[in-house]
């Protein structure tokens, strides 16, 4: 028969670790970058943007529509760098117990 109790406090153990990694995500940031460096978005980890840098060169009129471009390249950059940050907290919270792929969410 399985140990209830010990499963249980394994899973409070498991959302206090999942709470704290939480709030660490909304402090590791990533950076995408498109165009060489000429478009960067900075977001955290839990996908939230901080900054947007556009280089003066496209500052330009007739340079509107490859910034909007730049700048959605940039964004998708982030975003994965943010993924890839999240999934590597959450191994390394989960890695020891042998929870299948997927329980915990995208990424886990």
């Amino acid at each position: 028969m399985p140990d209830f109790l010990g499963m249980m406090k394994q899973a409070a153990q498991l959302q206090s670790k999942m709470q704290a990694m939480q709030d660490e995500l909304g402090n590791v940031e990533v950076e995408g970058i498109a165009g060489g460096g000429l478009v960067a978005v900075r977001m955290s980890a839990k996908m939230e943007v901080k900054a947007v840098k556009i280089d003066a060169s496209l500052m330009k009129a007739e340079e509107r529509e490859i910034l909007e471009d730049l700048l959605v390249t940039a964004h998708n950059d982030a975003r994965r760098k943010a993924e890839a940050a999240m999934a590597e907290k959450m191994q390394a919270l989960t890695g020891g117990l042998g929870l299948p792929p997927g329980l915990l969410g995208p990424g886990s």
